[in-house]
């Protein structure tokens, strides 16, 4: 996608200076031959000098660099770069992102980021807890896209989970008339530079410190399983839908044992479980008995097996014997049930 050759290039702005700015350059962006990079600390134990005179000789050297008649040269190339973080990412661009794209491996990786650490016609904006590490060639296109990122983020609750389109959609109504001048593929690589959003292994989005989003043991993939199928699920069939959807090892008793300790899950059946978040009431078949009287009143018997299906999945023959504990449920004349008093 580059019309040069990074290694190259540095070896070229490299030669414009003096040794020792030149190894400083060398060891602290890895542009060595085995790609190591080395901290200002350990230059400085290398030279018997402190760390800040180090970043002092690594200062000099760039700016000695931009001022050389080797930096003019090759002016088009810096021009290149510009007109690539335009095209990459309509003027910002996520460090990775771009990297990614135009360097082929960790060493050329090396030597690209060099190069633009060197040129004066972008800028980089460091990383922070809200953004990751980006390049832009105007400030004012990066403040609207960090700003929408940072308000697209306060649109999300921690365990919410929205699809591409709608996340994307959330995003152009931040961006406003910015949205109109770019595609899609633009605003995902600008999603990227967020470090509060991210999307999980199934491709939706949430906040990135949800375990929605960040999966990490058997609960989180089989709450992603559930949630996915959109009805409940028999807990074997839910250890093999993580076998399938995420390529994870998940064993039968392991996934049983992490539904009944998760929140987020409600036992409906025998074996089944749906998701808390769908509405089910936790509990066993007497205990959503006494909700639903306690919330509606005096029901039929037929109204309370109806509202009782909904909740969990029984026969109705069990919401009938469990409705026959004269402790808890009381028979009226006119034939509907309450609660005991």
């Amino acid at each position: 996608m580059i019309t040069f050759k990074p290694k190259q290039v540095t070896k070229k702005l490299l030669a414009a200076l003096p040794e020792r700015a030149r190894d400083v350059l060398t060891k602290r962006y890895g542009l060595n031959a085995a790609s190591e990079t080395f901290t200002l600390e350990a230059i400085g134990q290398s030279y018997g000098i402190t760390r800040e005179r180090v970043r002092q000789i690594e200062n000099y050297g760039i700016a000695s660099i931009q001022k050389s008649p080797v930096y003019a040269e090759h002016a088009e190339l810096f021009a290149e770069l510009h007109e690539l973080i335009k095209q990459l990412g309509g003027g910002v661009v996520a460090e990775h992102v771009l990297l990614d794209n135009l360097a082929p491996d960790e060493s050329t990786r090396n030597h690209l980021y060099f190069i633009l650490v060197v040129g004066d016609a972008f800028y980089k904006g460091k990383e922070n807890p809200l953004y990751a590490h980006r390049w832009f060639t105007e400030k004012k296109i990066a403040d609207t896209v960090e700003k929408a990122l940072k308000n697209v983020h306060g649109t999300l609750n921690r365990d919410d989970l929205v699809s591409e389109q709608e996340i994307l959609n959330r995003f152009r109504a931040e961006l406003i008339e910015l949205a109109d001048k770019h595609d899609d593929e633009t605003l995902k690589r600008w999603l990227s530079i967020s470090k509060q959003i991210a999307q999980n292994p199934l491709g939706d989005w949430g906040p990135s410190d949800s375990p929605n989003v960040r999966v990490k043991g058997i609960r989180d993939y089989a709450y992603l399983a559930v949630k996915r199928h959109g009805s409940p699920m028999h807990f074997k069939e839910v250890s093999e839908s993580i076998k399938e959807l995420f390529k994870h090892k998940a064993h039968v008793a392991t996934t049983h044992n992490e539904l009944i300790k998760d929140a987020r899950f409600v036992l409906v059946g025998r074996g089944l479980y749906a998701l808390t978040e769908w509405g089910y009431t936790a509990g066993v078949v007497k205990d959503v008995l006494r909700e639903i009287l306690a919330n509606d009143g005096p029901l039929s018997r037929e109204e309370l097996i109806d509202k009782v299906r909904k909740e969990r999945y029984v026969k109705d023959n069990t919401i009938v014997v469990n409705l026959q504990d004269t402790n808890l449920f009381k028979r009226l004349s006119n034939g509907t049930y309450t609660l005991a008093e």
